[in-house]
């Protein structure tokens, strides 16, 4: 039965509030239960922020996370420091190794060490390293499918922002095959 409750950490700017949302709208669109609740830092670029989404084919009673996360999407040091000891034993555990030289510190979760923004930079665009985790994110875990996901990338990024929509498929799947 699915039941993921993910954590997806980084400095503002980083696009983890867009992860999170993304994911949410994939579940939606796969008429499964979801929730998604944001947490900002005092500053909003380059300071801290985060949110707890879960994906689930049952009902959802509270949309926090406390202790309980089977995986954490971290996009920087200070994330990986807070939220490692929010997963589960065996929880999965995404570190954006370009930013982040650390080690998991807990020999009971699954740790995936995965070169996001070098991936988005051969991609041509910095800003989709967030998509290159939540792609690697989907490979481990199928919580929604790659066609969910491109469904909501043209509800998000439809009209003006259309353009971008190639280049965050890429990204996903560049993602989903760095942990393959």
């Amino acid at each position: 039965m699915l039941n993921e409750k993910v954590i997806c950490a980084g400095f503002g700017g980083q696009g983890v509030m867009s992860m999170g949302q993304l994911l949410t709208y994939a579940g939606m669109i796969e008429d499964k239960q979801v929730s998604w609740l944001p947490s900002y830092g005092p500053e909003m670029r380059g300071g801290t922020a985060n949110c707890n989404v879960m994906v689930s084919e049952s009902l959802i009673g509270s949309p926090i996370i406390d202790g309980d996360a089977t995986c954490a999407i971290v996009m920087n040091l200070p994330s990986l420091v807070k939220f490692e000891a929010d997963l589960v034993p065996q929880g999965k555990l995404l570190i954006n190794s370009s930013l982040i030289d650390d080690k998991a510190s807990r020999d009971d979760v699954q740790a995936y060490y995965i070169p996001a923004n070098e991936a988005a930079l051969e991609l041509g665009n910095s800003k989709v390293a967030n998509m290159v985790m939540l792609g690697a994110y989907i490979e481990l875990t199928k919580a929604v499918s790659f066609d969910a996901l491109h469904k909501a990338l043209e509800k998000v990024f439809g009209g003006r922002k259309a353009h971008l929509i190639d280049v965050n498929v890429k990204a996903l799947e560049k993602g989903a095959s760095l942990v393959k």
